[in-house]
């Protein structure tokens, strides 16, 4: 069965290595595109096979990945030929939490009942940035779940507007109060 890694001692090594040759943000968007690649279920598969030869599994990432960083290709033939092509994504999300860290920045999931505008988006981004002080980046998420409002995630801190989180506390409200 094949080990499941830690993406993140990898992300390190391999952003040391994309700051010492002023290739952080590239490789960055290359960690995105492999990441991508091996989101195919097929792909994926193949890689995972216990019969298929690392040699095989190696040339097929070659053929897939094309012109890449070496160094990235290297990385990611080494985690495919441990098993480990799952560990991947963990590596980009690692190596972008990282780089947001290099230069200053926040990533921030902003969860929403609809899409928002850009505009609307923009505000969330100007207010979450006031409140920080660093550069925010917004990754935006649909949940028609929440019905309205948004759930804005800064790091490990959580602030819910969401019309179902207010529904659930006036719920709460009323069983306490008809308890009482």
């Amino acid at each position: 069965m094949p080990q499941r890694l830690s993406g993140k001692r990898y992300a390190q090594a391999i952003f040391e290595l994309a700051v010492q040759q002023d290739q952080a943000e590239q490789w960055a968007e290359t960690l995105e595109f492999v990441a991508q690649v091996l989101q195919d279920d097929e792909f994926r598969a193949f890689l995972r096979h216990a019969e298929v030869s690392a040699e095989r599994k190696v040339q097929a990432l070659e053929e897939v990945l094309g012109d890449i960083p070496v160094l990235v290709k290297n990385l990611t033939a080494l985690l495919v030929t441990r098993g480990a092509v799952d560990s991947v994504a963990d590596v980009h999300a690692g190596y972008v939490d990282l780089l947001d860290q290099h230069l200053g920045r926040q990533q921030v999931q902003v969860t929403s009942a609809v899409v928002l505008e850009d505009r609307e988006v923009e505000r969330i981004r100007q207010f979450v940035a006031d409140l920080i002080r660093k550069e925010v980046v917004v990754v935006q998420q649909v949940d028609e779940s929440i019905l309205g409002g948004v759930i804005v995630q800064i790091g490990d801190k959580l602030l819910d507007g969401s019309t179902r989180s207010k529904l659930e506390e006036l719920r709460r409200q009323i069983r306490t109060g008809a308890a009482a």
